[in-house]
């Protein structure tokens, strides 16, 4: 897509054209730290509603880190929802001076956030499983024979004696 930017008080068009070129390459090669670029999270912290989670290191923690917390800021780009601020709520970092660029981050990432938000939801899921795992251990339970299914087919009496009793007695 070409996206025609202009320039601000504080970023000039070219400068915006070289975060979208970041923003893209950051989701192309799946979030990684490395693409993670100071101009990009600059732009995010000052222009798209994020607050700085103490540096460019502690904000890439704390939402690349957990599949929950990537879906979640992921989610302030999907242009299949709201793209509400996740910080802040409200639709308030989609107007002004750096409006075009937002708006084209929506846009060049809408082929390749859903691919993203799965690679996030699995990554989350073997988290929770291997959650579920060492807290089985700790109680001397083990995991073996636990069926595990989609959250809307599972049942109280479908669960195995050792989820039964977990989930008595919690």
């Amino acid at each position: 897509m070409i996206h025609e930017f202009r320039d601000v008080r504080f970023m000039s068009a070219a400068q915006k054209t070289t975060v979208l070129r970041a923003w893209i390459r950051f989701l192309k090669c799946g979030l990684r730290f490395d693409q993670f670029t100071k101009a990009l999270y600059d732009h995010l912290i000052q222009h798209c509603s994020f607050i700085a989670h103490y540096n460019r290191a502690g904000f890439y923690n704390h939402y690349f880190e957990a599949g929950d917390s990537t879906a979640f800021f992921l989610s302030q780009f999907d242009s299949r929802g709201r793209c509400l601020s996740v910080e802040y709520g409200g639709r308030h970092w989609l107007s002004g001076d750096y409006e075009d660029l937002n708006r084209a981050m929506i846009a060049e990432g809408e082929p390749i956030i859903p691919s993203l938000l799965d690679t996030a939801r699995r990554k989350q899921e073997a988290a929770d499983i291997d959650t579920a795992t060492a807290l089985l251990a700790k109680h001397g339970i083990s995991a073996e024979g636990i069926v595990i299914s989609s959250g809307a087919d599972r049942s109280t009496a479908e669960a195995p004696k050792a989820q039964q009793e977990l989930l008595r007695y919690g």
